[in-house]
Parts: structure tokens; sequence; C-alpha cells
């Protein structure tokens, strides 16, 4: 399993356009095929970082899934959204894999 963390940068006017556009990959993203962890908008410090966190199985699925989301209705409008927006300054994408599993219980207290 692999896990693609994309770190956005954008525009701090316009947050707004930028939680629609999660809310948008929020639909396309698992009917793609990708296991969705969510989109992340900030709240408190940094007013312009953002994220986006989703997992595949491996790079080949990702590859098959960039095709799928690419023929999607809803990606290629949230692309064409984005791009007409311009909330979007910069976009940075990396894929990790897990390496502290397998996990303790967590405690509550």
């Amino acid at each position: 399993m692999i896990t693609c963390f994309i770190k956005y940068e954008i525009d701090p006017f316009k947050k707004d356009a930028f939680e629609t556009y999660a809310r948008n990959w929020g639909q396309a993203i698992p009917r793609c095929g990708a296991d969705l962890i969510g989109y992340f908008a900030p709240h408190e410090g940094s007013a312009t970082t953002a994220y986006g966190v989703y997992t595949l199985p491996s790079l080949a699925a990702y590859e098959a899934y960039k095709q799928r989301l690419a023929e999607d209705p809803l990606g290629k409008e949230n692309y064409e959204f984005a791009k007409a927006e311009r909330f979007i300054t910069r976009e940075d994408r990396i894929f990790l894999k897990l390496a502290s599993a397998p996990h303790g219980d967590l405690k509550t207290f």
C-alpha cells in the first residue's frame, strides 16, 4: 500500500474555492478507485497550506486511477475549476509507505 500526500499552497483569499475543490474530490476520488483519507484546508496557523491524502495498492494502481480520474465528469470539471479560479499557487505530490505498523492500541484518558 502507498499513500499519496499532496501539499498545496493556496491563495488565502480563495480558501472557500479550495474547500469546494476538496468536496468535489471527496466524491470523484473514491469513485475512481483510491481510498481517500481526506482533503485538509487551513484552519489555524498557516493560511496558505492545504493537503490531500489518499491510498492505493501500488504505483501501477495509481496510474490506472489517474486515467479514470481524468475521464470522470466531476474530475474533469474539478480540474477546469481549479484552472479557471487559480486558487492553487503550488502543488507537490509525494508517495510514501507506512513504516510504523503495527500500531499499539489507543489509550483513552
